[in-house]
C-alpha cells in the first residue's frame, strides 16, 4: 500500500505529471515518425524491391549511384527552379491578397472563400482538369490561344514552357492558403497601432510596410518554412499534369523516386537513398530559415 501511495505522490507532482500528458503524442512521435526515418536509412543501404525479397546488403552503394545519375541531379535542379520561383510568386500573391480582404465585409469574406476552394480539392482532381483544359487539341485554354491568332501551342508537352504551367497552376491552388493564414495575422495585429500612424500622417502604404509586415513576421515565416518544404515534396500535381515529361524536364526529385520504387523494375533501396537525399536538403534548408528567423527576432 505504502508502495502504491509513493507511485501515486510522485506522479500527482505537476512536473511528473506533465510527462503523463506527452506520453501519448511521444508513442505516436516514435511510432510513425523515428522508427520509420532509421527503417528508411536501412532499407537504403539494401538492394531490393517493393516485394522486400531477395534483399541484399550494399552498404552506400546507392548514395555513390545517386551521385552519378543524371537523372537524379536533373530532378535536383527541376525540384530547386520549382521551388525558388513558385515560392516567392505564392507568398507575394498571398501577402497582396491579404492586404486587400483584411477587413470583414461581405466581398471579402466571399473572395476569401472562392481563393481557398483550390486548397480543399484534391491536387490529383485538379492536375486531371488543368490536363483537360490545357489539352492541344481540346482544351478550352488552347482554343482561346488560338483565337487570339497565336497559332496551336502545347502548354504540358513544350520544353522550357511546361515547368512553366506547372507552377502556375500550383501557385493558383496553393496562393489561397497563404491568404488565410496572413488575413489572420493581420487582423491581430492591435488598431491602436494604426490609429498613432494616422495621427502620425503616415499613409497606408506606411503603415503596411512599418506596421502591418513586422507584426506579422512570424506567420510569415512559418508559411514561408512551409511551403518551400511543401514545394520541395511536390509530387502529385506533377504526376497529372506531366507525369515528369516532356523529357523530364518537369520531372522533381519526389516524382524520380516514385518512378524508381513503384515502376517496372523497382529498386526500393536506391529510392530510399533518394529519398534520404531530399530529407536532408530540407533539413538544412529548415535549420537555416529558423537560425534566420531567431536572428530576425532578436
Amino acid at each position: 500500500m505504502n508502495k502504491f501511495q509513493n507511485i501515486r505522490s510522485y506522479w500527482n507532482k505537476p512536473q511528473h505529471a506533465a510527462y503523463l500528458f506527452i506520453l501519448p503524442a511521444a508513442i505516436l512521435l516514435v511510432v510513425f515518425n523515428v522508427i520509420p526515418l532509421l527503417a528508411s536509412f536501412y532499407i537504403s543501404t539494401l538492394n531490393m524491391k517493393i516485394s522486400f525479397d531477395n534483399a541484399t546488403f550494399v552498404g552506400l552503394a546507392n548514395y555513390k549511384e545517386a551521385l552519378t545519375d543524371a537523372r537524379f541531379l536533373n530532378s535536383i535542379k527541376v525540384t530547386v527552379l520549382f521551388t525558388l520561383i513558385e515560392v516567392p510568386i505564392q507568398m507575394v500573391m498571398g501577402l497582396v491578397m491579404s492586404a486587400l480582404l483584411t477587413k470583414n465585409t461581405f466581398t471579402n469574406k466571399l473572395f476569401r472563400s472562392i481563393y481557398f476552394i483550390p486548397i480543399i480539392c484534391s491536387a490529383t482532381a485538379i492536375g486531371i482538369m488543368f490536363q483537360i483544359i490545357l489539352h492541344s487539341n481540346v482544351g478550352l485554354i488552347t482554343y482561346w490561344v488560338r483565337q487570339l491568332g497565336l497559332g496551336k501551342v502545347n502548354f504540358l508537352n513544350t520544353p522550357g514552357l511546361t515547368l512553366g504551367v506547372v507552377i502556375a497552376v500550383s501557385v493558383w491552388r496553393t496562393f489561397g492558403i497563404s491568404t488565410i493564414i496572413l488575413i489572420s495575422a493581420m487582423q491581430n495585429v492591435p488598431s491602436d497601432y494604426y490609429e498613432a500612424a494616422e495621427i502620425d500622417g503616415a499613409g497606408k502604404i506606411r503603415q503596411f510596410f512599418s506596421i502591418t509586415l513586422p507584426c506579422i513576421k512570424p506567420s510569415f515565416w512559418f508559411l514561408l518554412m512551409t511551403r518551400i518544404i511543401g514545394s520541395m515534396q511536390v509530387f502529385d500535381l506533377i504526376y497529372t499534369l506531366t507525369d515528369g515529361g516532356p523529357n523530364f524536364t518537369t520531372e522533381t526529385l519526389v516524382a524520380y523516386v516514385y518512378t524508381k520504387a513503384f515502376d517496372s523494375g523497382s529498386r526500393m533501396g536506391y529510392a530510399t537513398a533518394m529519398s534520404e537525399f531530399l530529407f536532408v536538403f530540407i533539413m538544412i534548408i529548415t535549420l537555416i530559415q529558423y537560425y534566420v528567423m531567431a536572428k530576425t527576432e532578436d
